[in-house]
């Protein structure tokens, strides 16, 4: 008997030729979707007729109600060993094995020093106006040797970013609930006393932490207030730390120099959303995860996977 697999929003169309799916093409045709799916309604539709579905990041909720819906699904593969929208208490009761993959930290360093280096040079203004025949020069550019970057978060992220930032000239100083002296200085950075200290003192401010109770509305509109004018925020973590709201409204009144974000509240942003015409905020579709060495994890991971539940082996559970 054929199984069939859903790949859920491959918005690349890449997922069958990123990984080698020969080994379980003999049992599991792979459909894989490009368009995304925004309701459980158009979920279910979608995938009534899989037994096995790969989601991708945290984009598509398998809450109770999804489970219940799909009564053939038998297995589900998350992305990374962390997925906050499944509800893994109905995927045991409903029969479905819940596993996940591998992920590399590199990619979203990677993307946060383009995100913070693009609003320290105004590349994307510069840019646009070089190829539209618009002035030539008008911004001027914020130096980040001698400038302080502060971090909310020193885990293995965080430590990179930092490491980035020491090697361009900067003062680096980190905060988190449990971070300790110990670590900051493991990493050559300073620990600040207080989230209000490293938001009143930091000139860039780099989202690392991991959402949960504490980090949820993090930085609501008291703590952006803290923030120097001249300052950026950048948050390539998740969306829930940084109240969105709260952000759009501090850069529409020129409260914070500029932002930059790579997470965003719904995903995908809707055609007019607020935050594809918020000034001084450069803004990317989630590219932190987006890269070749993540994507051939992912999916190889995947195939494994799927090729160890039909073994009745599985590994990297979840849940």
């Amino acid at each position: 008997m054929t199984l069939r697999c859903a790949v859920l929003d491959d918005f690349q169309g890449v997922a069958t030729t990123m990984a080698d799916w020969s080994g379980v093409a003999d049992r599991v045709e792979v459909v894989a979707f490009r368009e995304h799916f925004g309701s459980p309604a158009e979920l279910v539709e979608a995938v009534a007729d899989f037994d096995i579905v790969v989601t991708l990041r945290e984009r598509v909720p398998f809450p109770a109600e999804v489970f219940e819906r799909l009564p053939r699904l038998r297995l589900l593969v998350a992305s990374g060993m962390r997925n906050s929208v499944i509800d893994y208490a109905a995927a045991r009761a409903h029969g479905v094995t819940v596993c996940g993959t591998g992920s590399a930290s590199t990619p979203p360093v990677e993307l946060t020093w383009a995100l913070l280096l693009g609003l320290a040079r105004g590349l994307v203004t510069e840019n646009a106006a070089l190829r539209s025949g618009g002035p030539w020069q008008s911004t001027v550019g914020a130096d980040l040797a001698g400038r302080r970057l502060g971090l909310l978060g020193l885990g293995k992220i965080g430590e990179r970013v930092a490491r980035v930032g020491l090697a361009f000239g900067m003062e680096v100083v980190a905060w988190s609930r449990n971070l300790t002296e110990e670590r900051a200085a493991e990493v050559g950075v300073a620990r600040a006393g207080s989230l209000a200290e490293l938001l009143g003192g930091s000139d860039f401010v780099s989202v690392h932490l991991v959402l949960g109770d504490r980090t949820r509305g993090l930085l609501g509109a008291p703590e952006l207030a803290l923030m120097k004018p001249g300052a950026y925020l950048v948050n390539t973590s998740r969306a829930a730390i940084v109240d969105q709201d709260a952000l759009l409204a501090a850069l529409a009144e020129g409260r914070i120099a500029g932002a930059a974000l790579d997470v965003f509240d719904e995903e995908p942003l809707p055609a007019d959303h607020p935050v594809r015409t918020a000034p001084g905020l450069l803004a990317t579709p989630h590219l932190g995860y987006v890269s070749q060495e993540n994507y051939r994890r992912y999916y190889g991971d995947a195939v494994e996977d799927i090729a160890a539940f039909l073994a009745g082996t599985p590994v990297r559970v979840l849940g």
